[in-house]
């Protein structure tokens, strides 16, 4: 616990790996840990951003985060990974994709997998935030593996959602969700850079023209458009300039604060209906009797309804026995 608030990277890492544990053991050590940074925590701005795939997110990220850094500030990035549904398996390649980054003295780079560890992707990314605030991270960027289900969980734990989109507007609006851009505070156009700048200054005013169609959000934010190139490194202080005015605003005008106890009231939510799942699904009779029920499922002997009443009636019969995940 005192080396992560002196901000001892090595043991750092080690809570956070202990945090994605699939060990039932390591799980309850890992709650331990993130309760006793809990009182540490809280006083980073958190940033959210995302994008289709090709938009440049781990590019842009560096550059962010290095000009961060250069101003002063502490960094952490976690970078949750697509991890396969079939083996489990993550990429895990975003330290190679950051190299600078990654080698920072300021920064702290974090890929972690999507799937596979006791708790779900939202509730661990959570507790890691805590822990990189603990370690005096004033900045955490969280960036996720592309426009999807993922973003809604992240919204859930950010102070500001970046939307990063390409050249190309007409083309590129039909393919986001209506909901992803209801929830981004700014949409940035990367690559805007050589015969890309034109097409670039194109879609923002297209882009600009979209986000007026939705409703003011409580805040008092209205949403912006800006341009970059992660990769010449122009346009960065200008949606850190976007990202600090929102945060005086919304601090300004209390919504910061506001935002900040409705995300603990998600977080509560979430951990409820998490805690039951992973009981219900490490209860050991109803472990033993899964294949089995599954098995009378797949012969079309029971409904799928009748299925779950039982193993539900199983785990309410003793919902106390439990079996270790790690055996």
């Amino acid at each position: 616990m005192r080396g992560i608030l002196q901000g001892d990277r090595t043991l750092l890492s080690q809570a956070i790996t202990l945090i994605e544990s699939n060990l039932a053991g390591h799980f309850q050590l890992a709650q331990k840990v993130i309760e006793q940074c809990v009182p540490y925590s809280g006083n980073s701005l958190r940033i959210g951003i995302t994008g289709v795939p090709g938009v440049g997110k781990s590019t842009f990220i560096e550059a962010f985060g290095r000009y961060l850094t250069a101003l002063g500030h502490k960094v952490a990035v976690l970078a949750v990974d697509p991890s396969s549904e079939i083996s489990g398996g993550s990429i895990l390649g975003d330290k190679t994709r950051m190299e600078q980054l990654a080698t920072d003295p300021n920064a702290f780079v974090r890929p972690s997998p999507s799937a596979g560890s006791l708790g779900g992707v939202a509730r661990k990314t959570r507790e890691i935030i805590i822990l990189c605030e603990a370690a005096g991270f004033d900045i955490v960027l969280v960036e996720t593996v592309g426009v999807g289900q993922s973003e809604t969980a992240v919204h859930s734990m950010v102070d500001f959602f970046l939307l990063l989109m390409l050249s190309g507007a007409g083309d590129e609006l039909q393919g986001i969700k209506r909901g992803i851009i209801e929830m981004c505070d700014a949409m940035v156009i990367n690559k805007a850079d050589g015969d890309n700048l034109s097409r670039a200054q194109a879609a923002r005013v297209q882009y600009q023209n979209a986000l007026h169609l939705f409703p003011l959000p409580p805040t008092g934010w209205v949403p912006r458009v800006g341009i970059c190139s992660a990769i010449n490194k122009t346009g960065i202080q200008q949606v850190w300039e976007m990202v600090d005015e929102h945060r005086r605003l919304l601090k300004g005008n209390g919504h910061f604060l506001l935002k900040r106890a409705q995300q603990q009231k998600y977080r509560m939510l979430e951990t409820i209906n998490q805690t039951l799942t992973d009981r219900f699904y490490l209860h050991a009779e109803v472990q033993q009797q899964m294949p089995l029920i599954e098995e009378l499922l797949t012969h079309s002997k029971i409904t799928s309804y009748q299925a779950a009443s039982r193993l539900l009636d199983i785990y309410f019969s003793n919902p106390r026995r439990q079996e270790d995940p790690g055996k």
